[in-house]
């Protein structure tokens, strides 16, 4: 199984900065890369009103899909919010490890975005998952890894080493013991 990995945290607590150079220091050692952004409000969009996808799904299309020669887009609706373990398995096969921004309630190993020492409270008790590192430039004291923001090459091999068991040139993928 691939695995998922889940970037907790307040609002702006720094979790986007967090994880674009964390998905850097990921794909420089070689690894294939996916990210998935929990959104908790209905009816989001992605495209911007007036333009061609956005008028396919006014218009009622089920599945809009805009590609081009280095990307492709697909938009579906669905009747209801589908799991992260589902996503991954339909659309994300083909990568190394995924890296989620939200699902504080999934059951993904956590690393917690923390701007003081009550974000470790209070996400350890309303977390899914483990804890397994802590990201702050507070003093913090959690029973588990943690690093300042600019240790993000430390925590890219702390997840290399914890839950990537494999070179990413081979392909081949085999889950930790």
């Amino acid at each position: 199984m691939i695995p998922i990995i889940s970037v907790i945290g307040r609002k702006k607590a720094g979790k986007t900065t967090i994880l674009e150079r964390l998905i850097a220091a990921l794909k420089a050692k070689g690894y294939r890369v996916a990210t998935v952004k929990h959104h908790i409000h209905y009816g989001f969009s992605i495209d911007s009103p007036g333009k061609d996808t956005w008028r396919h799904a006014a218009a009622g299309a089920d599945v809009v899909a805009i590609s081009s020669p280095d990307r492709l887009v697909l938009m579906r609706n669905t009747p209801k919010e589908l799991f992260l373990r589902e996503i991954v398995e339909r659309y994300m096969s083909d990568v190394d490890v995924v890296l989620t921004e939200g699902y504080a309630r999934a059951e993904t190993p956590k690393i917690l975005v923390a701007t003081c020492e009550d974000d470790l409270r209070l996400f350890t008790s309303a977390a899914g998952g483990e804890i397994v590192a802590v990201v702050s430039d507070s003093e913090v004291k959690a029973s588990c890894e943690v690093f300042g923001f600019d240790d993000v090459e430390k925590l890219a091999s702390f997840i290399e080493e914890r839950f990537l068991s494999h070179d990413p040139r081979d392909g081949a993928y085999e889950a930790p013991d």
